[in-house]
């Protein structure tokens, strides 16, 4: 899924003189100088929750992939700790508070202003109740998982299925 870069500022948002178009591979700049556009990243973070060999999905309740099963997942807010905002996103999703137990990837696309790092995780005691960005959250058998809508998604997968190998190995 490939989320649209914010467009570039058009005018100064300091003494707005307008702002006129970059030589290819500049960032916009204010010809007053005040003022660089650089279109920053967006973090976001998603936990593949685990209980009793179990991956806890949610089913998304708004766009992009509205109605789609996938990990409980979201945005990091600005000075939050992303380990917080994990923990915080299944909370919201699910009701249910997780253990972190490490870090699976951080994967991103070109184009994509989206930076997701995920991470496996183990489901506190509690049944899954769905928070207002969910219709469901329930648990499944890795083996039959419903199809996951996010590009990165089957390489989480992957990832969670070696960290569990070498977990459950050590």
């Amino acid at each position: 899924m490939n989320h649209a870069l914010p467009q570039p500022a058009r005018f100064c948002p300091r003494c707005a003189t307008e702002i006129p178009a970059p030589p290819e591979g500049e960032p916009p700049r204010c010809p007053r100088g005040d003022f660089t556009w650089w279109p920053d990243p967006k973090v976001a973070t998603g936990v593949v929750v685990e209980r009793e060999g179990r991956i806890l999905l949610v089913r998304r309740n708004h766009e992009p992939a509205m109605g789609e099963w996938c990990f409980p997942s979201g945005y990091v807010d600005a000075g939050e700790v992303v380990e917080d905002a994990a923990a915080r996103e299944v909370r919201e999703e699910t009701g249910l508070g997780v253990r972190l137990d490490g870090l699976l990837g951080v994967y991103s696309e070109p184009g994509d202003p989206v930076i997701f790092v995920a991470y496996a995780g183990a489901a506190e005691a509690g049944e899954p109740v769905p928070g207002p960005e969910a219709t469901e959250a329930r648990f499944f058998e890795p083996e039959a998982l419903p199809r996951l809508p996010f590009p990165h998604d089957d390489a989480i997968i992957e990832a969670w299925r070696a960290h569990r190998a070498r977990t459950d190995s050590g």
